[in-house]
């Protein structure tokens, strides 16, 4: 009994009525101006890392025992001669650190305008 008297009152046609408004004016306009101003800040932090390096280069001379090696020695072949000898060694880890900073400033301005009439 319960259910049906829910499902009348649910089928039952209910009238809405509203009041009607009626603006009081016939012409404006609005005019709107906004401004944005955004800063960003942000650092780079760039590391290059490299292995264990020791090489040598070199025209008329000759190591004594391999490179490696802590006592290694370079002998000239003829004194007479030109002679180069380029050592390069370097211990593996951080070899290049590049720290860039960058601060970006954006401005922007929106402006509008609207017009309206009854």
């Amino acid at each position: 009994m319960k259910k049906l008297l829910l499902l009348i009152l649910l089928l039952t046609p209910v009238a809405a009525s509203a009041n009607q408004v009626t603006p009081a004016f016939t012409t404006g306009s609005s005019n709107s101006t906004t401004n944005t101003t955004q800063t960003v800040t942000r650092t780079q932090q760039i590391q290059i890392y490299g292995a264990n390096v020791k090489t040598w280069e070199g025209t008329n001379v000759t190591p004594s025992t391999t490179i490696t090696a802590t006592d290694a020695t370079y002998s000239v072949n003829d004194a007479t001669l030109p002679w180069s000898l380029n050592i390069t060694t370097r211990d593996a880890g951080l070899v290049e650190q590049h720290d860039i900073n960058e601060t970006i400033n954006t401005t922007s301005v929106i402006t509008s305008l609207s017009v309206f009439s009854q």
